[in-house]
């Protein structure tokens, strides 16, 4: 690259940091306009392609945050953050090879920079490698202990390992930084159950401003709630939840037409006859799939299942998506609905493979291992004929508290539906039906069980799953709230205690709320209980 003189490098400088400001400030269009200013008048320029990443990565466009990115490792191969910010990309893709290979780069290429260490850590959050995440949230921390940034995904993690006294000691140390940090105070609530109306109040002080971005709101709208129903103030909570769920659904795009088209597409594709006539799948015994509705109890299924000494607990696992992306290549137009139109010609052991090699990372060295990403309840044909030696586990929960549940859980980047109350209730409609199709359909090939049954009286539901399982009875499944190993789903605070029964029910406690909901079920034909 050509030398600069000092004069057009301080522009280059200031034109970038200006680009960076309006990011952090939501100014896409204006950061956009800076990045290409930069890049017209020097395209070889990698922080300027760095840019163009970042402002992808932000309004969720991976396809061109990849090409952003990968202009930069190609401008400059040792480049730590651009490698550091592929892997986390190829990770959410379910990519894990492509993650691993991207990681190994950045983990070369770091340097002191806390930034690249910081995103090294998060990839290996998303890997379940909450140990080595530590070391390197550790190292970012070292160079710049102040960051709120590094301190929130620090305590995140903590939270994940069940430290909740040091997650709190971070957290409390990032609002003194910033005392209007919203998802520091999200993160806070969900510590423990309130006492008092402290930081409630905290809380409804910032969200009185007026220049709060919507991601920011919802942050702390659901903080609110969740305080004010640890107190049993029922009807100020439910308007909290309210607030921040109809924050975040302004903050998403959600395409319910393309998922009707998709359920009936599944339906009408996946049926005994299509079974029938696939060719054998892979023989692997080791994937347990748990599968159904987030909140509905699939964690405390893990749970119990992982204390047990030949299963490892994966976490929520993309990759099985991820396999049939990887087969497919081209075919189809990207979407979902066109993967899965797809896939239905895919040959079933050659997918059980590729499912089989990007899990491996993160499948551990016993046995077993549980995948246990709710979604893939739409695979349960693709997995009994691609793995069918593998073990499927759907759990139930009534609808009214399944919905509920949902509606008053901030996600992080899943679950449109959730946040409006007939569309969440519309969804659950479609889940519903699908899962009466494939009961009918395959209900012999996996087990079921309702949530409700299993918090009353865990023992005997959990050696039903041994045995299903095909697994020998071990006491510590009883006591799987013991485990020490790391959670990272939104159960993060509840499966460190036993099984319980305090939430069977709680919709009754704003059923006036939700009239809307429980009449778009009841429009559906949907039992609002089982």
């Amino acid at each position: 690259m050509a030398q600069q003189n000092p004069s057009e490098a301080a522009w280059f400088k200031a034109t970038l940091r200006e680009g960076y400001d309006r990011l952090q400030r939501g100014d896409k269009a204006g950061a956009a306009d800076c990045c290409r200013r930069v890049l017209q008048r020097k395209p070889d320029l990698p922080e300027g392609h760095f840019l163009v990443g970042m402002i992808a990565m932000d309004s969720d466009d991976s396809k061109t945050a990849i090409q952003g990115f990968g202009s930069v490792t190609k401008l400059q191969p040792d480049h730590g953050g651009a490698w550091a910010q592929l892997a986390r990309i190829f990770m959410r893709q379910g990519q894990v090879n492509r993650a691993e290979d991207a990681l190994k780069k950045a983990v070369a290429h770091a340097d002191q920079n806390p930034v690249v260490q910081d995103t090294i850590a998060t990839v290996y959050t998303l890997l379940g490698n909450a140990e080595d995440a530590s070391e390197w949230q550790e190292k970012a921390l070292a160079t710049q202990p102040g960051n709120v940034g590094f301190l929130i995904n620090r305590a995140n993690n903590l939270m994940f390992m069940g430290d909740f006294t040091g997650a709190r000691s971070r957290l409390e140390a990032a609002i003194a930084k910033n005392p209007r940090h919203a998802n520091a105070h999200w993160l806070l609530s969900s510590l423990e159950k309130a006492k008092d109306r402290q930081h409630i109040d905290e809380v409804t002080t910032i969200l009185r401003g007026n220049e709060l971005r919507d991601t920011d709101r919802a942050f702390l709208s659901y903080a609110k709630g969740k305080e004010l129903e640890d107190l049993q103030e029922w009807s100020e909570a439910f308007d909290a939840f309210a607030d921040g769920a109809k924050a975040r659904r302004r903050s998403l795009n959600y395409n319910e037409r393309a998922e009707i088209d998709l359920f009936k597409m599944l339906s009408d594709t996946y049926t005994c006859d299509w079974l029938d006539s696939r060719a054998a799948g892979a023989p692997s015994t080791a994937p347990i799939f748990i599968v159904g509705q987030p909140r509905t109890g699939t964690t405390l299924i893990e749970r119990i299942i992982s204390s047990h000494s030949a299963v490892h607990s994966a976490g929520e696992l993309r990759q099985f998506e991820g396999a049939c992306r990887r087969l497919l290549g081209a075919q189809g137009d990207g979407s979902l609905k066109g993967v899965f139109q797809a896939a239905a010609n895919l040959d079933p052991e050659q997918l059980g493979r590729a499912y089989l090699t990007l899990t491996q990372p993160m499948q551990g060295d016993k046995a077993r291992f549980v995948d246990k990403l709710p979604v893939n309840f739409r695979f349960v044909p693709l997995i009994l004929a691609a793995l069918p030696n593998a073990k499927i586990i759907h759990i139930r929960r009534g609808p009214m508290d399944a919905c509920f549940a949902s509606f008053k859980q901030l996600f992080a980047d899943a679950y449109p539906h959730s946040y409006d109350q007939e569309e969440m209730a519309r969804h659950h409609g479609r889940y519903y039906d699908l899962m009466a199709d494939w009961r009918e359909r395959f209900g012999d090939r996996y087990h079921e069980l309702d949530y409700e049954k299993l918090a009353a009286n865990p023992e005997p539901y959990a050696h039903a799953l041994l045995s299903y399982l095909e697994l020998p009875w071990e006491d510590q499944c009883l006591d799987f709230y013991q485990q020490s190993g790391a959670v990272t789903t939104a159960s993060v605070v509840q499966v460190r205690e036993a099984a319980h029964t305090r939430s069977v029910g709680r919709w009754r406690r704003y059923e006036a709320q939700l009239e809307p909901m429980r009449c778009e079920l009841e429009a559906l034909k949907i039992p609002l209980e089982h």
